[in-house]
């Protein structure tokens, strides 16, 4: 049955088929309020014998949310769909209480959807939140990354994140389920003010703000953020990367504009550290300054030191003997190390030994060889493979090039 281009199911099946037409299989993260049970509704009635799956993430943070969470299963078992409930288990955390749960949520749906060979998982974000992330950004002083809209994609976590319903506003959602004779669950936590974006939603609602508006505003400046992306990405040309450092010719950085010099060096560090997001703009802006001015600098565990007619970034040796030690697998989110024998371990090669391994004939700085990895067993010294090559032990590295670059482009 065709729908009128006036329903938000055709909307939303129309994102669906540019963005999932090809996967057999989908996961749905459904909280019970009216986007995700619209969602729900909408990919039940598009799926064509899809594999879907729902799960809901309980953070344990109302009294009422276990309650919610049961309904939610009933609503999604009501369509035939297998749900289950995600408890966050939380120790204490330090930090925005709010924004550490938005990341235990995309960290349980990421487990759940690659234990369950889930390509991807469906978010029921609209274009109330595109207007609402837009403002509450704009107040914080957000660069244009921050301020430009959310993707229809992304991939963190192993996981790619589809959000099929942008285009769609929440009350026309709201509309549609009523139609349906369908009920969802409002969260309470809605009329809280203590919290920044209902504030912001409230205050767009006294002042009858036009939502598809400001969405459209945020959709422009990503349009802006793409061009940058394009821009870094062509000044990040001649980079090159070897034993988990990078080194930027240094003209390219230097003939770039600041913003562009941002991309660059927020990319390279997050390449060498693997964390999951960019270091704070302030701190990104501090080592800009003190590279202009030809001081080497830490930022966020890398260390950016000019060189001649270059720029090397490479881990910092103090962060790097901050890394838990390792028994095989993986250290400090940036080698893989495989060939070592019982009782060995892999921790830094630190200060202390640097000398020791002569690590001048490795090509590595003195500073750069203190972060590699080195095997121990108990206190004592058994090899640094990336200073001198040691059989059996083979270490490589868990990024690539290619992933720099894809970093670079990432928002």
């Amino acid at each position: 049955m065709s729908l009128p281009a006036a329903d938000p199911a055709f909307r939303v099946h129309a994102a669906l088929d540019r963005l999932a037409a090809d996967m057999p299989a989908l996961g749905i993260a459904v909280s019970g309020g009216g986007d995700s049970t619209a969602l729900m509704h909408m990919v039940a009635d598009w799926a064509r014998g899809r594999t879907i799956m729902v799960a809901t993430v309980d953070h344990g943070l109302r009294p009422g949310s276990a309650a919610e969470a049961r309904q939610a299963g009933r609503a999604a078992r009501a369509l035939g769909l297998p749900h289950v409930t995600l408890l966050w288990q939380r120790e204490t955390e330090t930090g925005n209480l709010m924004a550490n749960a938005r990341d235990a949520r995309l960290r349980l749906l990421a487990g759940w959807a690659q234990r369950n060979g889930l390509p991807a998982v469906l978010l029921g974000h609209t274009a109330d939140d595109q207007a609402e992330t837009l403002l509450m950004r704009l107040a914080r002083g957000s660069g244009i990354d921050g301020l430009a809209s959310m993707a229809e994609w992304r991939d963190r976590f192993g996981i790619r994140w589809l959000r099929p319903m942008l285009g769609a506003g929440r009350q026309e959602l709201r509309d549609w389920l009523q139609a349906r004779g369908t009920a969802w669950t409002d969260d309470p936590s809605n009329e809280n003010d203590d919290f920044d974006r209902i504030r912001i939603r409230k205050a767009m609602t006294a002042l009858d703000m036009d939502i598809p508006a400001l969405a459209r505003a945020a959709n422009h400046i990503q349009e802006a953020r793409d061009a940058l992306s394009h821009y870094a990405a062509h000044a990040a040309r001649d980079v090159t990367i070897r034993n988990g450092s990078i080194t930027l010719p240094r003209r390219d950085y230097q003939d770039a504009p600041t913003e562009i010099r941002r991309r660059l060096i927020v990319a390279a560090c997050r390449w060498i550290t693997g964390a999951d997001y960019p270091p704070r703009r302030n701190t990104v802006l501090h080592a800009l300054n003190a590279l202009a001015t030809g001081h080497r600098v830490t930022l966020d565990g890398a260390l950016i030191e000019p060189a001649g007619d270059r720029i090397r970034l490479f881990r910092e040796a103090a962060a790097a003997m901050r890394a838990p030690d390792s028994h095989g697998g993986t250290w400090d989110n940036r080698w893989k190390i495989s060939g070592l024998k019982a009782g060995q371990h892999v921790a830094a090669l630190g200060m202390s030994e640097v000398a020791r391994v002569k690590w001048r004939l490795s090509g590595l700085g003195r500073d750069e060889a203190a972060a590699t990895p080195a095997i121990w067993q108990g206190d004592r010294l058994v090899a640094a493979p990336l200073v001198r090559a040691t059989a059996p032990y083979d270490v490589r590295p868990l990024r690539d090039s290619g992933d720099f670059h894809r970093l670079v482009m990432a928002h």
